[in-house]
């Protein structure tokens, strides 16, 4: 995740470098707030490209084009969006940390279902043990006086 982000900002930064010439703003300038949203959504897919590109392909999902799908934008907006925010780099900056801060966010909350989804399974097998030990239990045959009189004891 972190090393996605980086990428960006270097390739960001090499841009705005590069570039002597102020770039223009788009037209079609795809908002702050959904260019965070776009980053996020691209670096979550990029991990699941990572984790399992297969189950991506067999489902036939072709991540640009559903990122752009799902944003209701084009490729040349986003980048003519991309170019212009890598160029003012403190804005970019504003969107960079956005998009930390929420992809550390998420990365919280499904580490917190996954450890209650392990305490909820570990509950699960117990319950499991204990019903096959009660079975277990009721199928030995019942010994006619399991306590000698002996040990018994009046009131």
């Amino acid at each position: 995740m972190r090393k996605i982000l980086t990428v960006i900002t270097l390739f960001a930064f090499l841009i705005a470098c590069s570039n002597s010439a102020k770039i223009k703003k788009p037209k079609n300038l795809i908002p702050k707030e959904q260019m965070a949203d776009i980053l996020i959504d691209v670096a979550l897919i990029n991990s699941a490209k990572g984790i399992n590109k297969s189950v991506i392909e067999k489902n036939g999902i072709i991540p640009d084009a559903y990122i752009y799908k799902k944003h209701n934008i084009d490729s040349l907006q986003f980048v003519l969006s991309n170019e212009y925010y890598t160029y003012n780099i403190k804005v970019y900056q504003e969107i960079i940390l956005k998009v930390d801060d929420s992809l550390k966010n998420l990365r919280i909350k499904y580490e917190t279902l996954a450890d209650r989804d392990h305490d909820e399974l570990m509950i699960l097998d117990s319950i499991k043990k204990s019903k096959r030990k009660v079975k277990e239990l009721l199928k030995e045959p019942l010994k006619e006086n399991p306590i000698p009189p002996k040990d018994l004891k009046k009131n």
